[in-house]
């Protein structure tokens, strides 16, 4: 019989379990590479290019942490846009194809780290100074929602003051994407269907309310014909917040 379960990290573990299956097929998904998967293109998000291209973002800023890398689309995009990038994600299998492609456009640069940025195990890594820009192209939405407070306090302690964090995820209602199930369905099921689809508002409330993020941008993502640069899927939100609180002048 085990009855440890006491305190408020302890019982967060305790639901991770429910969804041990969810997080387990990171592990085999990236195995074939041929599937016909959006995101396995070797292109940036239309969205982030905008925020560079449109000055929102500032490439000087130096320090980037791209959470979910996947294949390293975002990565490198970044890397060749002058920000000193770490890169993230659960699958050695999706880090082996993200350092591929590094090696093959001269970024070696580039630090790629595996495993969960959210429980704690790589905090010793990601724990130097502050990021610039924070960007999740598509984890966020695979998160179970007991774990959105963990992800609100990961940006509050990791994104640096007047830095930016940028997002896109499952978006709810016409030709969107993801579930609309209410919170408790997930813990009734014992499954993400997938991951969560999100609202405007629903977005607004958990990155503005209450947080010192404000939001600079919130829209679909643009449609991306296959002969573009860019990756552009419309089932997809775009966001782009900025923490609010005065920058650190020691830095």
């Amino acid at each position: 019989m085990d009855r440890t379960t006491r305190t408020t990290e302890d019982v967060l573990e305790l639901l991770d379990g429910l969804f041990a299956h969810d997080a387990d097929k990171w592990e085999r998904f990236y195995d074939d590479r041929s599937r016909p998967v959006p995101f396995f293109v070797p292109k940036p998000d239309e969205n982030l290019v905008g925020y560079l291209d449109d000055g929102l973002v500032d490439p000087a800023a130096g320090r980037a942490l791209d959470l979910g890398c996947g294949p390293g689309r975002n990565a490198l995009f970044l890397a060749e846009r002058g920000f000193e990038v770490d890169a993230v994600d659960l699958s050695p299998g999706a880090l082996a194809w993200a350092r591929e492609r590094a090696r093959e456009a001269g970024h070696e640069n580039i630090r790629f780290l595996q495993g969960n940025a959210f429980s704690g195990a790589l905090d010793k890594d990601l724990d130097q100074a502050p990021y610039d820009l924070i960007y999740d192209s598509g984890c966020f939405h695979h998160l179970p929602p007991h774990r959105r407070g963990t992800y609100l306090d990961f940006l509050t302690h990791h994104l640096a003051p007047g830095g930016h964090f940028a997002l896109t995820c499952f978006a709810a209602g016409p030709d969107g994407m993801g579930s609309e199930l209410p919170d408790p369905a997930f813990y009734r099921d014992a499954s993400l269907h997938g991951g969560l689809a999100y609202t405007a508002t629903s977005l607004r409330t958990l990155f503005t309310d209450a947080t010192v993020l404000e939001e600079l941008a919130l829209r679909r993502m643009h449609a991306e014909p296959p002969t573009s640069a860019r990756f552009g899927e419309p089932f997809l939100w775009t966001g782009l917040f900025r923490r609010a609180d005065l920058p650190d002048v020691s830095r």
